[in-house]
C-alpha cells in the first residue's frame, strides 16, 4: 500500500506519523499546491490532506486511490459526490479539538476581558518599580460572576464553553444556528435577545448560508458598549468590515479572534485599523492546535485507516453518509 501525506506543514512537524508506514510505503510532503497533487499522487491507495481540495481536477488521473484521509472535521474541500461515484471510501477526525478550543476561548477572553496587555506593558516598562502605591487601577476590568455569557452555536464545543462559563459564576443562554440543538441545562433564547443581553458572545458554529455574516454593522448596533465578542468558528461569520468600524466607533467594547474572513490574514485587511489591543485581540487560526489535539487528530486518522485495512467496524466514513 502507498500512502501519501500531502501537506503535514498543517498539522505540524512536531507530531510524529511514523504509525503509517506500517501499512506499507509512506511518502510524505510538507505543503503541496493542488496542480501538485495528479504527480504527487502517482500510484498511491491512500492520500492524507487537510485543507487541499479532492475533485476529478486534483485526482481524476489517479486510478489507484481507495481512501481518502482528511485530518479535519470539515470536509467542504473534498468532492464528495464525485468520491462515491468512484467508490473512494473517505474519512474525517471529530472531537479532537474541543478541549484545545474551550481552553483557547478563555485565553482569547481573559486577554482583553482584564486589559492584560496594558498591566503587562506597565510592568515590563518600568513603571511599576516606580509606582507610588502596591496596585493601580489604571485600566478598570469585572468579575464574570453574574454577566449574562452568550453562545452561538451550542455543539460539543458550545457545551464545554458552557460548562466552563457557568463555574465561573455566568448565567450561559444560546442562540442554536441550526434550530436542532436543545439543551435544557441553559436557556436558549432568540438571535435579538442573545444580542441585546449578553456581556460576552462566544461563537462556535460552522460557517454555512445561515451563518454567514451573522454578524455584521445592524448586529452590533444591537450589542451592549460593553460587551466582548469571541469567534472561535469560522472567520465569514463575521463581517470583518462592519467588526472594525463597530469597535473604531465604540459599538462594542472589544474582540477577539482565532478565525478571520481570509487566512493567512489579508494584506489589507481592515483589522490593520485597530492597533490597540484592548480593544482588538487576534491569533492565527490556533484555538484548536494544541500538541494534545494534534496528537489525537493524527492517531485518529491512524486508527481510521487501521479500521478500512482490517475490514473493522467503520469509523467516521463520510463516503457511507
Amino acid at each position: 500500500m502507498k500512502i501519501v501525506a500531502l501537506e503535514i506543514k498543517n498539522i505540524g512537524e512536531d507530531i510524529s506519523t511514523d504509525m503509517f508506514k506500517e501499512f506499507g510505503e509512506f511518502e510524505t510532503y510538507l505543503n503541496s499546491k493542488p496542480e501538485e497533487m495528479p504527480e504527487r499522487c502517482k500510484g498511491a491507495d491512500v492520500i492524507i490532506v487537510n485543507k487541499l481540495p479532492v475533485n476529478e481536477e486534483t485526482i481524476g488521473d489517479i486510478d489507484t486511490l481507495k481512501v481518502v484521509l482528511i485530518t479535519a472535521t470539515g470536509f467542504d474541500n473534498l468532492d464528495m459526490p464525485y468520491l462515491k461515484s468512484r467508490g473512494i471510501k473517505v474519512c474525517n477526525v471529530k472531537g479532537y479539538s474541543t478541549d484545545s478550543v474551550a481552553q483557547h476561548t478563555f485565553a482569547l477572553l481573559f486577554y482583553v476581558y482584564e486589559k492584560l496587555r496594558s498591566y503587562d506593558d506597565f510592568v515590563k516598562s518600568g513603571d511599576y518599580s516606580k509606582y507610588d502605591i502596591f496596585t493601580c487601577f489604571d485600566e478598570p476590568f469585572n468579575e464574570l460572576t453574574g454577566k449574562v455569557w452568550g453562545i452561538v452555536g451550542l455543539g460539543a464545543i458550545g457545551r464545554r464553553v458552557a460548562k466552563i462559563a457557568t463555574a465561573f459564576g455566568c448565567d450561559v443562554v444560546y442562540y442554536s444556528t441550526s434550530g436542532k440543538n436543545s439543551n435544557n441545562d441553559y436557556e436558549q433564547v432568540d438571535f435579538d435577545k442573545l444580542l441585546e443581553i449578553s456581556d460576552i458572545i462566544s461563537i462556535h458554529s460552522p460557517l454555512n448560508e445561515k451563518t454567514k455574516y451573522l454578524f455584521n454593522a445592524e448586529t452590533f448596533k444591537k450589542m451592549k458598549k460593553s460587551a466582548v465578542l469571541i469567534n472561535v468558528g469560522r472567520g465569514p461569520i463575521i463581517n470583518d468590515r462592519d467588526l472594525t468600524d463597530a469597535l473604531k466607533n465604540d459599538e462594542i467594547a472589544a474582540a477577539a479572534l482565532d478565525v478571520l474572513e481570509k487566512e493567512p490574514m489579508a494584506a489589507d485587511s481592515p483589522y490593520f485599523e485597530i492597533t490597540d489591543s484592548r480593544k482588538l485581540f487576534i491569533t492565527p487560526h490556533i484555538a484548536w492546535a494544541t500538541k494534545e489535539a494534534r496528537e489525537r487528530l493524527m492517531m485518529e486518522t491512524y486508527r481510521n485507516l487501521k479500521a478500512i485495512v482490517e475490514d473493522a467496524e467503520p469509523r467516521n466514513r463520510l463516503d457511507l453518509m
